[in-house]
């Protein structure tokens, strides 16, 4: 049986390589992605049951991105999970208007990424 795959889109490599380690820990397959304008034609190619999304990005504006991810019939039930500082408020807000599922903090995804994961996959 293959182990479902969740996408992790980072730039920065903490918390990011972390995250691709703690999912792994968690089972799941974890394909890393460190471009932003690639971003949906991955979630389209590999139909990951997750993103996890850091929206620090200095290229690409992920808010825009899962924007997009919603606004597509083949992609608006994937589950998102964004972080960011937890000083960024704006961002935090943004992410959420723009269909994020849940957002973090960036000092906490980690631990609380067990949680996060069975909040967000939880079929309504």
């Amino acid at each position: 049986m293959t182990s479902p795959l969740a996408l992790v889109f980072y730039e920065n490599l903490l918390p990011g390589s972390q995250l691709v380690n703690r999912l792994q820990d968690l089972g799941y397959r974890v394909q890393a992605i460190n471009d932003c304008a690639g971003l949906v034609a991955q979630v389209l190619q590999g139909k990951p049951i997750v993103l996890v999304a850091d929206l620090n990005a200095r290229k690409g504006d992920v808010c825009e991105t899962i924007r997009e991810l919603k606004k597509n019939a083949e992609t608006k039930h994937l589950p998102v999970i964004a972080f960011a500082d937890l000083k960024d408020r704006q961002l935090q807000t943004d992410a959420t208007e723009a269909g994020a599922t849940m957002v973090s903090g960036r000092d906490a995804i980690l631990e609380q990424l067990p949680q996060l994961l069975d909040q967000a996959l939880q079929v309504e």
